[in-house]
C-alpha cells in the first residue's frame, strides 16, 4: 500500500441454553495467546481452492461491544447455535457467559449497551431473502446483561415473529420507531431517574415512499413507556445530532432537493439556521457535536473539493478558515471519538488508502503505538472505556486485507491481553490475496483510483486473466483495504481483480464525484476501460478479461459489452439496472422504492432528465443497445427486488432473445437488491466460476 498522507490543522421464541460450544472456542483463544492469532504460523501450501462456503457463510461475529464500565462484553453470533444470538461474556470470570437473546426464527442483528445492566437490540429474519420489508424495520427489544426481564418495545414490520420469553405491554411501539441515540452514561448511572431511556425517533411519511419528517422522543427500554422532546423541531427534519447527554443540537431539514441546517447550543431554546443549500451542493454537513459546545462539520476545498473536517464558527457564520483534519487525495470519510461524557475530542478516526486512528491524549497515543506495534500487519480499531486512565479497558479489532478480523480486549489494571474470537472462522490469511491502490490517468488526464486484488502467488510481470469488479452505487466509494468477500474468492480461483473507482464514485472530492453527473455509460464506462488497457499496459493482466457487477456495476457490466467489446471476453451482471428509462421515471405496473422527490430532484441532475436528455438516455440504455452485446452474458436477478425490480431483467433478456443471444439467466424468489442468504451467495458465486473458468481459462 502507498503511504497515507494527513494534514493536521489546529486542533423469537427464547432460547435458555448452555453456550458450551461458544465457552469453549472462546477459551481456546484465549489459551492460544495474541501473537499467535494475529500472526499464524506458516502452513504448506495447499493445492485445492478454499472452498465457496468459506467465503460468503454469514460472519460468526457481526458486532461486539464493551459495557460502558468494561467489565462485560456483548457479542452478536451465532457459533453453537443455527440463529445469531446476543451473547455477553464477563470479563472478570474467565469461561463466564450467558446467551441472552436468542430467537427461533429471527436474527439479533443490531445492540446497543444502555447503561451496564441493560442492553437494547433489533431482530431479523437472516434465513428470509433481502427482498423481506420487515428487515428494513426490525423493531426494538430490551434486556438486561444477565438475560432477565426481555421486552418488546417497538414492533415488526409486517409480521411478528414467535417470542414466548418477551414481556408485551401496551406501550408497544409501532413499526415507524427507529433508534437514533444513546447517551453515553457513567459506569454507575443505575441510580439516574433516566438511566434505561435511549432517543428513538418516529417515522413521519407523506405517502408510501417519500419520508416526510423524523420525531424524536425518549424511550424508557425497561417500561416501553415514551416521553416527548420539547424541541420545537424545524419542518421536514430527517436528521439529529445528540450530544452525549441526549440534547438534541443539530436538525437538518430536506425538502424539495435543498438542505436546511439548524442549531441549538447548551443553554439555548431557539434552533439558528445556519446554512440553506441545494442537497447535492451543501455548504457543509454536520458531523458531530460535544458537550463543550462544538459543532465539527465536513466542507469542501481546493480545486478537486475535497471534503476536509472542521470546526464551525458560530461568529462567521461559517466553517472555521484553518481545517481541524485534511487528507490529501481523499474526502475526510470517517468519525470524531470522544473519551468519555464531558469531554471534548479524544481522537479522529479516518479513512484514506487505509483506516487509521488519531488520538489527541498522550496515553491513548502510546497505547495506539503499542497495539500496532504487537499486531503489525493491518489495521487496529481500538474502541476503550475510560480511555487512557490506569483502570482503562479496550476493546481491539484487528483486520486486514487479508484477513476478516480478530478481536482482543486490554485491561490496565492487568496489562492482560486476550484473545476474544475471529470475525469469520474458516479463512486462512496466508490463502488470501493483497489489495494495492494505484492512482493512474483517465484519457482526458483525470485522477482515476483503482483498486488491485493480487491472487496469491501472482508475481510481477507474469500477466494473467482478470476480471473488472465494477462497484454497485454509483455514488460511493467502492474500494476499501480490507478483506472482500467476492474480491477474494474470485482471486482465489487465480483472477486479478481490477476495481476502478470511476468519476461519479465519492470519496475522492466533489469534483470527481460530479465528473460522473450524466456519465452513465459514457465517461463513467471509459474510466473502467482505461482501468483495465492500464493494467493490461503494466503486465498484470492479459488479454483474457471479463466485466462483472451489481446494480450499477450490472449496468456498466452490459455497457462496458455494448461500449467496448474488444476489451471483454464475457459478462457477470446482478440486480443490473438495463432501462435508465424505468429508473428514472417508473412505471403503473412496476413496483419500486425509489421516491418521488429523487426522481423529481437529484436523479435527472445526476443521470438524465427524461425528457431533455432522451437520446442520450437511450444511446446508454443496455436495453435499446441490446443488440451491440455479442459476449457471453451471466444473468442474475432477485424476484423481490424493489431498487431495481425484475422488470430490469426480463426486458433485457426478451430484447437479446430477439437478436439471438440468449443469456445464460437465473433468479432467486426470496432475494431483493442484495444476496443475504449464504446459500444464494454460494450458488451465485459457484455459477460465476464455472462460468468464467469456461471463457476465461
Amino acid at each position: 500500500m502507498p503511504p497515507m498522507q494527513t494534514q493536521w490543522g489546529p486542533i423469537m421464541k427464547l432460547l435458555h441454553r448452555p453456550v458450551l460450544l461458544l465457552a469453549l472456542l472462546l477459551s481456546l483463544a484465549c489459551a492460544q495467546g495474541l501473537a499467535q492469532t494475529a500472526e499464524p504460523s506458516s502452513v504448506p501450501p495447499v493445492a485445492a481452492p478454499v472452498p465457496i462456503e468459506n467465503f460468503f457463510r454469514n460472519p460468526d461475529v457481526l458486532d461486539a461491544q464493551l459495557s460502558p464500565s468494561g467489565r462485560l462484553l456483548a457479542l452478536t453470533t451465532a457459533v453453537g447455535v443455527k440463529r445469531v444470538s446476543l451473547v455477553v461474556v464477563d470479563l472478570d470470570t474467565p469461561g463466564k457467559l450467558n446467551r441472552v437473546a436468542q430467537f427461533t426464527d429471527s436474527d439479533v442483528v443490531r445492540f446497543n449497551w444502555v447503561n451496564d445492566k441493560r442492553l437494547i437490540f433489533s431482530a431479523a429474519d437472516l434465513e428470509t431473502g433481502s427482498g423481506e420489508d420487515r428487515y428494513t424495520a426490525p423493531g426494538l427489544f430490551g434486556v438486561d446483561a444477565q438475560g432477565q426481564d426481555l421486552r418488546r418495545l417497538v414492533a415488526l414490520r409486517p409480521r411478528a415473529f414467535v417470542n414466548e420469553g418477551a414481556r408485551f405491554s401496551r406501550e408497544i411501539l409501532p413499526w415507524n420507531h427507529v433508534l437514533l441515540h444513546v447517551p453515553q452514561r457513567q459506569a454507575h448511572a443505575d441510580a439516574d431517574e433516566y438511566a434505561d431511556d435511549v432517543i428513538i425517533g418516529e417515522l413521519v411519511f407523506s405517502s408510501a415512499r417519500e419520508l416526510s419528517s423524523v420525531v424524536p422522543k425518549w424511550l424508557n427500554t425497561r417500561t416501553g413507556r415514551t416521553r416527548f422532546m420539547d424541541l420545537q423541531a424545524p419542518g421536514s427534519t430527517r436528521g439529529w445530532l445528540f450530544d452525549s447527554r441526549g440534547e438534541a443540537r443539530v436538525a437538518v431539514s430536506q425538502d424539495k432537493g435543498r438542505q436546511v441546517v439548524h442549531w441549538r447550543g447548551p443553554g439555548q431554546t431557539e434552533w439558528q439556521k445556519l446554512s440553506d443549500d441545494e442537497a447535492l451542493r451543501a455548504s457543509f454537513t454536520p458531523r458531530h457535536v460535544d458537550d463543550a459546545g462544538n459543532l465539527y462539520v465536513t466542507h469542501r476545498k481546493g480545486p478537486a473539493g475535497l471534503s476536509v473536517l472542521s470546526r464551525y464558527d458560530f461568529e462567521r457564520r461559517a466553517p472555521a478558515l484553518e481545517p481541524w483534519v485534511t487528507v490529501e487525495g481523499f474526502d475526510f470519510t470517517g468519525s470524531v471519538l470522544a473519551a468519555r461524557q464531558g469531554t471534548s475530542a479524544a481522537g479522529v478516526r479516518l479513512e484514506a488508502d487505509v483506516e487509521t486512528t488519531v488520538w489527541f491524549d498522550e496515553k491513548m497515543k502510546r497505547f495506539q503505538q503499542q497495539v500496532d506495534e504487537r499486531l503489525p500487519s493491518g489495521v487496529n480499531r481500538v474502541s476503550c472505556r475510560r480511555c487512557g486512565q490506569a483502570d482503562m479497558v479496550a476493546l481491539v479489532r484487528h483486520f486486514s486485507d487479508r484477513d476478516p478480523g480478530q478481536l482482543f480486549v486490554y485491561s490496565a489494571n492487568t496489562g492482560q491481553w486476550r484473545s476474544v474470537f475471529p470475525v469469520l472462522r474458516g479463512i486462512n490469511r496466508q490463502q488470501m490475496a493483497s489489495v494495492d491502490l494505484q492512482r493512474i490517468k483517465a484519457r482526458d488526464g483525470r485522477d482515476l483510483p483503482v483498486w488491485l486484488t493480487l491472487p496469491a502467488g501472482r508475481k510481477p510481470g507474469s500477466p494473467g486473466p482478470a476480471v473488472v469488479l465494477v462497484h454497485g452505487g454509483p455514488w460511493v466509494r467502492g474500494g476499501h483495504w480490507r478483506w472482500s468477500a467476492m474480491e477474494q474468492f474470485l482471486a482465489s480461483r487465480g483472477y486479478l481483480v481490477i476495481s476502478p473507482d470511476f468519476r461519479g464514485s465519492q470519496g475522492y472530492g466533489q469534483a470527481h464525484f460530479e465528473a460522473g453527473w450524466k456519465q452513465w455509460g459514457q465517461a463513467m464506462q471509459d474510466d473502467v476501460a482505461d482501468a483495465v488497457l492500464w493494467a493490461q499496459a503494466q503486465g498484470l493482466a492479459d488479454q483474457r478479461v471479463c466485466i462483472a457487477g451489481s446494480s450499477y456495476g450490472g449496468y456498466s457490466t452490459l455497457m462496458g459489452l455494448v461500449r467496448h467489446p474488444e476489451l471483454y471476453r464475457c459478462g457477470v451482471a446482478w440486480v443490473a439496472v438495463t432501462d435508465p428509462f424505468l429508473f428514472l421515471e417508473g412505471s403503473w405496473w412496476v413496483r419500486d422504492d425509489i421516491s418521488d422527490s429523487g426522481r423529481r430532484y437529484s436523479l435527472p441532475q445526476m443521470v438524465g432528465d427524461t425528457k431533455l436528455d432522451a437520446d442520450m438516455l437511450t444511446s446508454v440504455s443496455p436495453v435499446a443497445q441490446a443488440h451491440k452485446i455479442r459476449a457471453p452474458l451471466l444473468l442474475g436477478f432477485g424476484e423481490a427486488d424493489l431498487r431495481v425490480p425484475l422488470a430490469h431483467g426480463t426486458r433485457l433478456r426478451e430484447a437479446l432473445q430477439k437478436v439471438g443471444r440468449e443469456p445464460l439467466w437465473v433468479t432467486y424468489p426470496e432475494e431483493g437488491h442484495s444476496w443475504r442468504l449464504p446459500q444464494t451467495r454460494t450458488d451465485f458465486a459457484r455459477r460465476m466460476e464455472s462460468f468464467l473458468g469456461e471463457h476465461l481459462k
